[in-house]
């Protein structure tokens, strides 16, 4: 398949990147510091650019989306806006243009994340995001034409990178960034719709 991923520079979208050609795909880099292909998700102008030059493609995965970080009641107005566009219209967008680009029976995989049903502190701006996300892939799936799908990755924080995070998941049990990667494979090759994959328990030894 033709995969276009977005956020590809940043720890999920390298090892989504890798898992994509182990499987023989032919994977579309697109990012803010991209220098064949930079996007700045946040502003459709820049997506419709970026869909302009790719043309036709079987499958778009976003691994990108940004949000402030700080307690509920030091939120501004603009930090709200800025958590919404960042991570929620961003990746709407990526599909209300992305319908015209993608085939019939292809399909859209977004990033949400933990926090949408496990909220911490300083975290509310996340958790509403995620939560937008999943909902907006549930009823998405049932309008989407040419049968394509949709789906969305929900992970808790990654082993790779828990200290960048300091004390805010103290406590979460992190999980290798390939196990989000591999629920990427799952979404785009299986036959699923209006999922969302949850990726935050540890593997058990059998």
């Amino acid at each position: 398949m033709k995969v276009l991923l977005i956020g590809a520079a940043g720890t999920l979208g390298q090892s989504v990147h890798q898992a994509l050609r182990e499987r023989g795909h032919e994977v579309l880099t697109a990012s803010r510091s991209d220098p064949k292909l930079a996007v700045d998700i946040t502003d459709p102008e820049s997506i419709r650019a970026m869909y302009s030059a790719v043309g036709a493609i079987d499958a778009v995965a976003s691994a990108a989306g940004t949000v402030p970080w700080r307690p509920f009641d030091q939120l501004t107005e603009q930090d709200v806006r800025d958590g919404l566009v960042g991570k929620v219209f961003s990746q709407v967008e990526l599909v209300r243009q992305g319908i015209a680009q993608v085939a019939r029976g292809g399909s859209f995989t977004l990033i949400t994340g933990v926090l949408a049903r496990d909220p911490v502190l300083t975290g509310s701006m996340a958790s509403l995001a995620n939560g937008a996300i999943e909902a907006f892939v549930q009823a998405a799936a049932i309008e989407l034409p040419f049968e394509q799908r949709i789906n969305a990755v929900s992970p808790t924080v990654f082993t790779e990178s828990l200290a960048d995070y300091g004390d805010t998941f103290r406590g979460f049990e992190p999980v290798p960034v390939r196990r989000a990667a591999n629920a990427y494979v799952r979404s785009i090759e299986g036959g699923q719709t209006g999922q969302v994959y949850l990726v935050d328990q540890p593997r058990r030894a059998p």
